[in-house]
């Protein structure tokens, strides 16, 4: 695997990826098949990019930045917690859903939660259908 930092022509957003190889990146290219996170641009290119040494000392940046990482992904688990328990879940029905319960053609007990694309978030918005969108870190723990 190796990650590249990428650039968009268009929007001069910079964003990294990971690939295969850097021949699979090669092949992307080629294919026309990287396009920006952001804009959704074909013209993305590699940035110039320094490799990254190993330092022997301890980082104490890289410390704190792990521990607020941390306290984060605790504080986020426990709002995933309270939302499972108190909300139900409608995968990726969400927006069919939230406007079943806006226009009032479905009664709903509990709130729902699931997943809908960036156009779908829009479009409920438009609608006057409040949502908002939360991170969800998966606990990939047995």
């Amino acid at each position: 695997m190796i990650k590249y930092k990428l650039f968009c022509k268009k929007c001069n957003n910079t964003f990294d990826s990971w690939f295969a190889s850097s021949q699979e990146y090669e092949k992307l290219k080629k294919k026309k098949l990287l396009n920006c996170i952001n804009c959704n641009s074909i013209q993305v290119d590699k940035t110039l990019m320094a490799p990254k040494l190993l330092n022997k000392k301890p980082n104490s940046k890289y410390h704190q930045d792990l521990k607020k990482f941390k306290e984060m992904s605790k504080i986020i688990k426990n709002y995933q917690k309270f939302i499972k328990n108190n909300f139900e879940y409608v995968g990726k029905n969400f927006a069919y859903e939230a406007r079943s319960i806006h226009y009032k053609t479905k009664k709903k007990e509990k709130g729902i939660f699931g997943t809908a694309s960036k156009q779908e978030i829009k479009e409920l918005k438009e609608e006057g259908i409040e949502t908002e969108m939360i991170p969800w870190i998966e606990d990939n723990k047995n």
